[in-house]
């Protein structure tokens, strides 16, 4: 009995072998465009090794050849009006904002695939100026103030970086996608930080540069058959920072080095985008026929 149970174990793996050998050949030879699985067989191996294409890349969102090219920008600000605490604190004058415009160019070196250079600009300014606390009803007697003490801080920083951005489209279409992309940036900024107590000023001006390697996703949809419109997160990365800094007449007073390794949602990084794709004649039909 077990002889009989080895012996139709055999026959019934060969006979399979036998049959996925046939239809792979049957594949290859009559050109069977549903079956994508692609037969190789090892040199040293009697077996027929099958590797399954998964057409991952089978929707296209940007062909291969064209050249894209865009801005990316963000705005906040930052006043008393935007938090609770002004409950508690009386007399604040507190604002703040940054601005950032990051022009782009890439190439696509593959479907769904591209890489590129960007520049960046980045504004940022903030104040604070005359705070009373009186925390009331919560802690009673404590009452203090900041009269006579306000600080300003300006900073203008630009940046140079190269990224590799892929594109994985959610339709059949490619009209609507997410992407992920890796960045590396290189960054020189120069900022003024002035600080007064009882109409004294003390100013010290630091200059920073940077290097950072990012990661940042998104999502990215056609609003246009050319014209692409991104929203993309900054999620943080690793960063060098080398900083010097000087008094009000620009001697040096000190330096300071400092690295960190973080990924967390970074508000001032979440970037609005439009894309232009330029392509030439050929991409031109691919996008006929995908649209019709």
């Amino acid at each position: 009995m077990k002889k009989i149970f080895i012996l139709l174990t055999i026959v019934l793996v060969a006979t399979s072998l036998q049959i996925e050998s046939v239809s792979a050949q049957n594949n290859i030879i009559f050109g069977n465009k549903r079956d994508t699985t692609k037969v190789r067989k090892h040199p040293r191996s009697p077996f027929v090794i099958k590797r399954i294409d998964r057409e991952i890349n089978k929707n296209v969102f940007a062909f291969k050849g064209e050249i894209i090219t865009g801005i990316s920008a963000s705005y906040g600000t930052l006043t008393t009006d935007d938090s609770d605490i002004a409950l508690i604190i009386e007399d604040l004058k507190l604002g703040g904002s940054i601005v950032t415009v990051k022009p782009y160019i890439g190439y696509m070196y593959r479907n769904n695939l591209s890489v590129g250079a960007r520049f960046g600009y980045t504004y940022m300014n903030g104040k604070f100026d005359n705070a009373s606390i009186n925390l009331g009803n919560f802690i009673n007697g404590i009452e203090f103030g900041t009269e006579g003490i306000a600080i300003n801080y300006l900073s203008n920083a630009y940046s140079f970086a190269i990224f590799h951005r892929a594109y994985v489209p959610l339709d059949r279409r490619g009209r609507f996608g997410v992407f992920g992309e890796l960045e590396l940036v290189g960054q020189y900024g120069r900022s003024k930080f002035g600080f007064r107590y009882n109409d004294e000023w003390s100013t010290s001006i630091s200059d920073s540069y940077k290097v950072k390697f990012n990661f940042n996703p998104g999502i990215a949809a056609y609003v246009f058959p050319n014209v692409c419109a991104s929203v993309s997160f900054g999620l943080g990365g690793l960063q060098y920072t080398h900083v010097k800094q000087f008094d009000a007449e620009m001697n040096a007073t000190g330096t300071r080095d400092y690295s960190k390794l973080r990924f967390r949602l970074n508000l001032a990084e979440i970037n609005i985008g439009v894309t232009v794709h330029l392509w030439s004649k050929k991409n031109e039909q691919k996008l006929k026929l995908k649209y019709d």
